[in-house]
């Protein structure tokens, strides 16, 4: 490919809106171009990329046996129902409706279409296990798309589903994905954690992240230096001791608080600790209120309550909500004399003489005590689990980091097939509903991973195995006539040898052919320019400052050596060392 034809306008200035390291360096560099908010324009650069990955995606499940379909994005609200998550999945589900009024809703994954699909074609346990996946567009309508690929509406995405007559099998197949997940990140050449995972939305009774770390990423890693333990914050469990409090309980009162409404707020006027509140969250679900109890000082973990309440339709109440069916403003709610069904971490356990909200406007409760002078319906481990907490294995104080969630995968078990009929026929002739796995790459956000990965002040670090291309041949005069026979060579050379390779004949500056060689992160360059008086041309790798002098005046043997033993060599990683 030639510059001068390529289709990719590259940036000077970074665009407003950019957010990240990647969001920035893929607009710039000719990769992506934005639509409307969470939607995205692949140019030739990006497409490529997208392709690689694609293909190292394709070759690693082709590898442990699935087999590859595609199924369709407009879904029927008809399936959604059946499974129950029409109305569980939440506000991300675009739904829409045909001219005959017809719900239907863009899919953000397809475990009832998939389950759908096979209910009606395996009949026997001898045709299981079987493992189905597709690579294809998906929709969430985030309510906030940000980070450019990151977090979009519409992306790309592998999704796997697996078949299976027994939990035996299952765990099997888990197993697989793990080890191909695992070679997927060695392939990128990233490092990656496999942690403990919520299943959230999805549903199932197990499942693992594989997360490449950043600073910018939305998942919260705790993990243990000392036993390897690894875990999402909405899966970590906190399994440390809660203080028992030894108080006498005092008579509970009503006080004035004007205009006291947050924790610190409460905390500061009343001269009490954060820890000696209790937050009373109003949360609305399938079956109505919930009240969630937790320790003031703390933070509720949503994904826990959804999991431990199984409803994924909880949300928090509104305000105007709130107001309307208690009587009462945002901050002043409370547990007593409130008949909703109330459910409390076990931080609360153990307070005596606590405050809570006086359910009445400008007002709190002291000296709160249970089960004295309100009733817990349900109790939990509702905390939001933090850098420093004990690991539940081992103890030790936990770390916490911040990563980017690639892969997904679930133990899904019989959630989809029991509510959608979908069974087989085992060895003894009972009909059995399938037992399955669900399995999840993010495709498109892999790009943008990679990049927040592997980069420097000056652009993107490709690696090999998903760089648009190889090798750019840069002509730093196209009007030297030497320097364009060399350089037209040497692109016809390494063309008709298969290497992936692009040739800058634009008539710009050498300065600014470097500037874009950089942005765009090929990642190897070879100069043709002055030293070609000398017989020589020079070769850099993207993320060194080296330059290797080759002499090319008895042909170009030596030329494709040097070529061939940098890309062995070739490794981004260094770029960080």
């Amino acid at each position: 490919m030639r510059m001068k034809d390529l289709y990719a306008p590259t940036l000077k200035e970074t665009p407003s809106d950019v957010e990240t390291v990647s969001h920035e360096y893929l607009l710039r560099g000719g990769f992506i171009r934005k639509t409307a908010a969470g939607i995205y324009t692949y140019l030739p650069l990006g497409r490529r990329v997208l392709l690689k990955i694609e293909n190292i995606v394709r070759e690693e499940m082709n590898r442990i046996g699935a087999q590859e379909i595609l199924m369709p994005i407009l879904q029927p609200a008809e399936l959604w129902k059946q499974s129950g998550r029409w109305d569980d999945y939440g506000p991300e589900m675009m739904k829409l409706k045909d001219r005959h009024e017809r719900d239907f809703t863009l899919g953000p994954t397809h475990e009832e279409i998939v389950t759908d699909l096979v209910k009606n074609e395996l009949r026997s346990y001898k045709q299981l296990p079987l493992t189905l996946y597709q690579i294809a567009n998906k929709y969430r309508d985030e309510i906030r798309p940000r980070f450019g690929l990151l977090r979009a509406r519409e992306f790309i995405m592998k999704d796997a589903y697996s078949f299976h007559a027994s939990w035996e099998s299952l765990d099997e197949t888990y197993e697989e994905f793990k080890k191909a997940y695992s070679r997927i990140m060695e392939r990128l050449g990233v490092r990656y954690m496999i942690i403990e995972a919520e299943t959230g939305a999805i549903g199932g009774n197990a499942s693992h992240e594989f997360v490449v770390p950043a600073k910018i990423g939305e998942t919260n890693v705790l993990f243990c230096e000392k036993c390897g333990y690894q875990a999402s914050d909405e899966k970590a469990e906190y399994k440390g001791e809660y203080t028992q409090e030894q108080e006498e309980e005092k008579p509970f009162k009503k006080v004035p608080t004007p205009g006291v409404k947050t924790i610190e707020e409460v905390s500061e006027f009343l001269g009490v600790p954060p820890s000696k509140i209790v937050k009373s969250l109003l949360y609305k679900g399938r079956e109505g209120y919930v009240m969630v109890l937790i320790r003031g000082d703390l933070e509720l973990n949503e994904a826990k309550l959804k999991a431990h309440l199984k409803d994924q339709s909880l949300r928090m109440a509104t305000p105007e909500e709130i107001l309307k069916d208690f009587g009462v403003p945002v901050g002043f709610i409370g547990p007593i004399g409130v008949d909703v069904k109330k459910v409390a971490d076990h931080s609360v356990r153990g307070l005596k003489n606590f405050v809570v909200g006086g359910m009445e406007e400008d007002t709190h409760y002291v000296n709160a005590n249970h089960p004295r002078d309100f009733k817990v319906d349900e109790w939990y481990d509702l905390r939001t689990m933090v850098e420093g907490d004990p690991c539940p294995v081992c103890g030790e104080p936990l770390k916490a980091t911040k990563g980017i969630e690639l892969g997904h995968i679930f133990k899904l078990g019989t959630k989809y097939s029991e509510a959608m009929k979908a069974y087989f026929m085992d060895e003894n002739g009972e009909m059995k509903p399938f037992i399955m796995g669900c399995y999840g790459w993010g495709v498109s956000r892999t790009m943008a991973a990679v990049v927040e990965h592997f980069h420097d002040e000056n652009g993107m670090i490709w690696p090999l195995s998903i760089a648009p291309y190889t090798v750019v041949v840069d002509i730093l005069n196209m009007n030297d006539a030497e320097q364009k026979q060399v350089g037209e060579k040497i692109y016809q050379v390494l063309s008709e040898k298969g290497e992936e390779v692009v040739l800058d004949d634009r008539e710009v500056s050498p300065g600014f052919k470097f500037k874009d060689a950089d942005l765009i992160g090929f990642p190897i360059r070879i100069n043709v320019g002055r030293s070609l008086k000398e017989g020589v041309v020079e070769l850099k790798k993207r993320y060194s400052k080296e330059l290797v002098k080759v002499n090319i005046k008895n042909g170009f043997g030596t030329l494709l050596e040097t070529l061939e033993k940098m890309k062995r060599e070739y490794d981004p990683k260094e770029a960080a060392r």
